[in-house]
Formats: structure tokens, C-alpha cells, sequence
């Protein structure tokens, strides 16, 4: 099945630094990860890349490339549209949301470019933000404009199916305080909105039956699910999983991640500390003794309330920072690696055709301690970890 890791863990927001990353750093993780064999690769394009990427040189440029070098490009992710690095990002990542035409049209771009580039036969996946940050949503008429624009991108991608034979396929990403966080939210999403409203939007747009627009939302709009965004909620991946293929819900991606796990000592919240940086947000979740999940939006928020709280209130807290999936821990410090046990990693291979990518994006900011070896070689270990399960 196609493996993968995300390019957005290396700075560049333009095309050109993009393209110096693949002739550079990503060519040797490849021949560490994949020495003298065919390697997959997943994209991240700002909005200012994918814009640059569009021009028709550059994607031939870009195709010579990647036949030269045995690569291939199957994946997108299309998350963040402004800046990736560099400066405070936080909530700024959610933004524009899907209530924008600036999300809509930056998506179908990238659908546009990833049609381009996929090898015939193959298909092709978009990663984008569940909607919107939730608490920017304060209608139910916001959410309906969010239908109408991804209903729109599904007709752009069941027109690039008929018209290039390119199957491009676009996955809302559950996470932590988004309109879209639980995959409760996400089924009832899909269920109440989108196959609901969106089905007459689309039949509508494209003058076709419901039944045909359904088919069409069913097929190109799915879920992409962050088995670190699931470990915050205290959801088991196989579990969420199993939620979406029995609601007929497709999950084209999954992307194979690491949250910080840990108790809620003081020896724990000291430990945390290195981790409050100010370039990403962290949102915390913790369970009390009674099954309650409490929340903060970022981690400096978190060790304050917990340090506030009775030592009982709180059993085990996570923390939405992306750690290395060979992180084995430190101290109090574990990962929620262990979730990801062989018996998930065979169910999710029943479908060849699911996307995998290992999305560890915050090289930068880890504290030194976990940046002992080169990123080249933390990116390797995280593919030698996985395999190993």
C-alpha cells in the first residue's frame, strides 16, 4: 500500500524552496527509507506554491524530475494554506476555512496539480481542515455555506474523473477544537450536512439525480484520520475506523502520528514545559478517574489549570504535539504509539489503495533532546518503526 511522509515537517513556502527539498533532503530520506526502489511521496503546497506549481512548465519540470528519480507523488496535504514555518502559526492554520472561496479554490487547485502528476490508474488523496476552527462557527447558515463549497469541490473532482480519468479524492481531518473534532461530530457532519443538504446541492450543480450526487459525495469527500487527533480524544483508530466504513463514510488517507501521552504529576507537568513553544498549537485532553474529558486549547493554558486541579481530578493527559513515532519516551513522558498496535496496521492494509503518511511536521520545534540524530535520520526511524509493527 502506498507509504509515505509528509513534506510540510520542511520549511518552504514558495515552489522553488519546495522544489530544492525534493532534489535535496528528500532524496536522502529515500535512500535511506528506499534505497534503489520506487518511493511515494505526500506534498505539502501552500497556497503560494500550488499557485507558482500551476504553471504548465513547472509541472512538466516537476514530472521530469520525479521519472528521473523513481519518485511519485499520490498524496497532498492541503491543510495549511498560509505559512507552515517560521513564525506563529496556531489558529492561523485553520484559516481561510471552508465558509472561504479562498479555501474552495486553493483545494480544487491542488486537485487540479495532484490530477496532473498521479501516474495513470492511480488514485489520488487531499488532506484539508475539518471545516473550521469551532468556535469561528456561529450560524447554522455558516455551516451551510461550508456544504455549498465542498460540494463544489466534489464537482470539480467527479470533473477531472470524467474528463482526464484522474480519481482525486478530498478528506475533511478530524482534530481537536475544529468544527470537526470526534468522530461522533463527523458522522453526524456527513450524515446531517452532506448527505443531506449536499446531495441536492450537487444534483443541482451537475443536473443529475440525488442518487448519482450521493454516489459522487460518497466517493470523492471522505475522512482523513490523524491517529494522533483520534489519541486526543481517547478514541481507539480501529474503533473510529470501523465508525466510518459502517456508515459508508470512504477514509482514502490516514495519517500515522504520535501525540505526547503522560500523568498529571508535577514531576509530568515540569517535563511538559520544553514542549510550549509558540510556532503550533497544542491542544490538551485529559480524562478524570470518572471517564470526563477535560480540554485546553494550548499547552501553556493546560499546565496551568492542571496545576491548579486535586492530583485525583486527572489520570492521563495528551498533548497535541507530534513526536517522533520512534520516541520510546522520557521520564514521565510516553506517546501514544502504543495505540498503534500490528493489529491496527493489518486492519488498515485490508484496502491497498488506502494512503498511509507518517506526519511528524514538528521537527523544528522538538526540544533537543529529541533532535539528536539528523531530520534525515529521525524521518528513517520513523519508517523503520513502522515497518517493524
Amino acid at each position: 500500500m502506498p507509504l509515505t511522509y509528509c513534506l510540510n515537517v520542511h520549511p518552504g513556502e514558495t515552489w522553488e524552496e519546495n522544489f530544492a527539498t525534493l532534489r535535496g533532503t528528500v532524496l536522502a530520506v529515500r535512500d535511506l527509507v528506499s534505497p534503489g526502489k520506487r518511493f511515494g511521496l505526500g506534498l505539502r503546497l501552500s497556497a503560494r506554491a500550488a499557485g507558482e506549481l500551476a504553471d504548465p512548465a513547472r509541472i512538466a519540470e516537476l514530472t521530469r524530475f520525479l521519472q528521473g528519480e523513481e519518485l511519485y507523488i499520490f498524496t497532498i496535504n492541503g491543510f495549511p494554506y498560509g505559512r507552515f514555518h517560521g513564525g506563529p502559526v496556531k489558529e492561523n492554520v485553520y484559516a481561510p476555512d471552508w465558509r472561504s472561496t479562498e479555501r474552495r479554490d486553493y483545494t480544487n487547485q491542488l486537485a487540479t496539480i495532484l490530477a496532473a502528476l498521479i501516474p495513470e490508474g492511480e488514485v489520488g488523496s487531499i488532506s484539508t481542515v475539518p471545516c473550521s476552527w469551532k468556535a469561528w462557527i456561529q450560524s447554522s447558515a455558516e455551516i451551510d455555506v461550508i456544504v455549498d463549497h465542498l460540494t463544489d469541490c466534489v464537482a470539480h473532482c467527479a470533473a477531472i474523473a470524467a474528463h482526464q480519468g484522474r480519481d482525486i479524492l478530498l478528506a475533511l481531518e478530524p482534530e481537536p477544537g475544529c468544527l470537526l473534532e470526534t468522530t461522533a461530530e463527523t458522522l453526524d457532519f456527513f450524515n446531517a450536512h452532506l448527505f443531506a443538504r449536499g446531495t441536492g446541492l450537487l444534483a443541482a450543480k451537475l443536473a443529475t439525480s440525488r442518487v448519482s450526487a450521493c454516489a459522487l459525495i460518497r466517493h470523492h469527500l471522505g475522512v482523513c484520520l490523524d491517529t494522533c487527533h483520534t489519541a486526543l480524544q481517547f478514541e481507539e483508530p480501529a474503533e473510529s475506523l470501523q465508525r466510518y466504513e459502517a456508515e459508508g463514510i470512504c477514509v482514502p488517507k490516514i495519517q500515522i502520528s504520535s501525540a505526547l501521552r503522560t500523568d498529571v504529576s508535577q514531576a509530568a507537568l515540569d517535563a511538559m514545559r520544553p514542549y510550549a513553544e509558540g510556532v503550533y498549537l497544542h491542544q490538551v485532553k485529559a480524562r478524570t478517574a470518572t471517564g470526563e474529558i477535560l480540554g485546553w486549547t494550548d499547552l501553556p493554558q493546560a499546565l496551568d489549570a492542571l496545576a491548579a486541579l486535586p492530583t485525583t481530578a486527572a489520570r492521563e493527559a495528551r498533548v497535541h504535539f507530534h513526536v517522533p513515532l520512534h520516541f520510546a519516551g522520557s521520564g514521565p513522558l510516553k506517546s501514544t504509539g502504543a495505540l498503534l498496535t500490528p493489529e491496527f496496521l493489518t486492519y488498515i492494509a485490508r484496502d491497498p489503495l488506502r494512503h498511509l503518511e507518517i506526519e511528524t511536521y514538528t521537527w523544528e520545534v522538538l526540544p533537543e533532546s529529541l533532535r539528536a540524530t539528523s531530520i534525515e535520520e529521525s524521518i528513517a526511524a520513523e519508517f523503520l518503526w513502522l515497518k517493524s509493527r
